[in-house]
């Protein structure tokens, strides 16, 4: 009668200080609970919403079995709970990829990537973004066609405003960097300060594209307003 008794009083001490601690985070989150006659530790840690694989992980048991009048550990179920995440395998966050601020059909999206493609091959991939972006540019400006495929396709004089369809180049498949390079363009996180013209001074025969005001050079290529 006397141990019953005694077993109350801890568990009414028990939860009183269990309450005092979820309400201050600095209170030590163990109680030890002596063990009478009947106690198993599933009843042991009901009180707690405590499994019996909860309390044998934080006594470092490995069977059920008590004795009265042992000394029983009975943690704080978040102190459970932050054992048991600890043990778990941490898995690397894939990056999410930036929402497209412009949306193509994959037709045009193909048509873009090999345009891409035939205009910076051998460029770094800054460097095919960039490509990208300037046709981006394009369908955005007033003094240009307001599609991408109408861009690329684009006739000036005598002949298209791009050499690779000119010529055909465009008609082969585009590498995985530049299918990469036109997605990212397509996020228009980097507008390139609005660069509308590109062209590589080494091979440039056009007088009038020089006199553009340059924003960026990027491999051989100058990037201008």
């Amino acid at each position: 009668m006397k141990n019953t008794y005694m077993k109350k009083l801890v568990v009414a001490c028990v939860a009183t200080f269990a309450f005092i601690g979820l309400q201050n985070s600095t209170v030590e989150a163990i109680t030890e609970s002596p063990v009478v006659k009947g106690d198993n530790l599933l009843k042991l840690g009901q009180p707690y919403a405590l499994t019996i694989d909860d309390i044998k992980q934080v006594n470092n048991r490995h069977n059920e079995g008590i004795y009265i009048d042992e000394i029983v550990q009975i943690p704080d179920k978040s102190k459970v709970l932050g054992i048991q995440s600890s043990e778990l395998e941490i898995e690397t966050p894939v990056k999410e990829l930036a929402k497209p601020a412009v949306s193509i059909s994959n037709q045009e999206k193909d048509l873009f990537a090999r345009l891409v493609e035939a205009e910076a091959k051998g460029e770094s991939y800054e460097g095919k973004v960039a490509v990208a972006t300037v046709v981006l540019n394009r369908v955005d400006s007033p003094h240009f066609p307001d599609t991408i495929t109408a861009v690329i396709n684009q006739v000036v004089g005598k002949s298209y405003a791009f050499s690779p369809v000119q010529n055909g180049e465009i008609r082969k498949p585009a590498s995985n960097e530049s299918k990469r390079a036109v997605e990212e363009a397509l996020t228009r996180t980097d507008r390139l300060n609005d660069s509308i013209y590109f062209y590589n001074p080494e091979i440039a025969t056009d007088d009038w594209i020089r006199t553009r005001e340059v924003v960026k050079t990027i491999g051989d290529h100058v990037f201008a307003k």
